[in-house]
């Protein structure tokens, strides 16, 4: 089956889609002829992210609480149900990292809600895949106490290693006012560790917690590492503003749902970049405007058979249930294009690069699917 390719170029709808201090558009790309969309994995319940080791074997989550394998045959394994998984609302089984060294330590790491501490939290755990990969062993709990609600709202939660062989993840606010400015709060930040959960160098100083990296975020689904090693966020609006950031150590992106009346009231008319309580926060180099559409994970495309869209970052979108790809500038810090294609196949929840160079979208749904994309001459 194959998805028609449709493509606008930014400079004429730029108010529409939020861009800020654009300045002249030089890009020109050729989108790829033609799309192949086929199923690689279905039958899943509600797929979450997705991971491949080198060798091109395929791991993923399911939000009910799974980490589970497809072998080379398609046979699809449960490796783990962790039994403390608590499932609610946007929280369950999240995010999945292979480590980069996975062809000899056999580590992945995933994120998810548990209630293994008594009161629920989000945490990054550390397992070690059996030889057989029949299962998981080793855990260890590595970053723990990211906030949660009862509802489950606003829990991220994304790891990704960077260029730099550290972890990256992006978490949400659980729907808490004070969370996102909260220097001691990992909630509503990008975090950045090693595979221990420390943090590194280059991070927040005090009196910041030493594994943030960037803070004031809303709910961060997707981070994304460019060809020339920019890192950037995939970010949640309110009722408008879904955000994509180019992430600045140490820097503030301007989230604060803080009534300016006070009180507890998680006060969403506030604008994603507050630029007039927080005059340095760092603007969205992409936004949505007016309504949302829900982006979520994605990844850079790689490989010159991507024709126009290699060197693009391509994301998955939830409410608007199709894929969207930006071209940016030279400098990385603006949008000079954007693609819409795979509509019509369900919410999509992340866009994962294989190790054969095509594109694998996880299908949010129950059952759930994993679509194979490849670019045809």
């Amino acid at each position: 089956m194959r998805d028609t390719l449709r493509t606008r170029t930014l400079g004429i709808v730029g108010a529409a889609v939020g861009l800020l201090a654009l300045g002249t558009l030089t890009g020109c790309r050729a989108a790829p002829s033609d799309l192949q969309v086929t199923t690689a994995a279905s039958g899943i319940g509600r797929p979450w992210d997705l991971a491949f080791s080198p060798g091109g074997q395929l791991f993923f989550t399911e939000r009910g609480g799974k980490i589970r394998f497809r072998t080379a045959g398609g046979t699809i394994r449960t490796l783990a149900t962790p039994s403390d998984v608590a499932p609610a609302g946007e929280g369950g089984m999240l995010g999945i990292a292979l480590d980069p060294k996975f062809s000899s330590n056999r580590r992945i790491y995933t994120c998810f809600r548990s209630t293994a501490g008594g009161a629920a939290d989000i945490r990054l755990v550390r397992w070690r895949v059996n030889d057989a990969t029949t299962g998981l062993e080793q855990r260890a709990d590595i970053v723990t106490g990211m906030p949660t609600n009862s509802s489950g709202r606003h829990s991220g939660c994304r790891p990704r290693f960077g260029p730099d062989g550290h972890i990256w993840m992006g978490t949400g606010d659980a729907a808490t006012n004070t969370v996102p400015q909260d220097p001691k709060s990992l909630g509503g930040k990008v975090l950045r560790i090693d595979t221990n959960g420390k943090g590194v160098a280059g991070n927040a100083t005090s009196p910041f917690d030493p594994r943030i990296y960037t803070y004031g975020h809303r709910n961060v689904q997707g981070i994304a590492f460019s060809p020339g090693g920019k890192a950037y966020s995939i970010e949640h609006g309110t009722g408008r503003d879904d955000e994509v950031n180019l992430l600045v150590a140490r820097a503030n992106y301007g989230w604060d749902p803080k009534s300016p009346g006070g009180g507890s009231a998680y006060d969403e008319s506030r604008p994603m970049t507050d630029l007039a309580k927080f005059p340095d926060a760092r603007r969205a180099i992409w936004s949505s405007g007016n309504p949302t559409i829900a982006p979520s994970g994605g990844t850079f495309l790689k490989g010159e058979k991507w024709s126009g869209w290699a060197g693009t970052l391509a994301i998955a979108v939830l409410k608007d249930q199709k894929l969207l790809v930006l071209a940016f500038d030279s400098k990385g810090t603006a949008v000079e294009q954007q693609w819409t294609n795979i509509t019509g196949r369900g919410r999509l929840r992340v866009a994962v690069q294989g190790p054969d160079g095509n594109l694998y979208l996880a299908v949010d749904s129950d059952p759930g699917t994993i679509l194979k994309v490849t670019p045809t001459a």
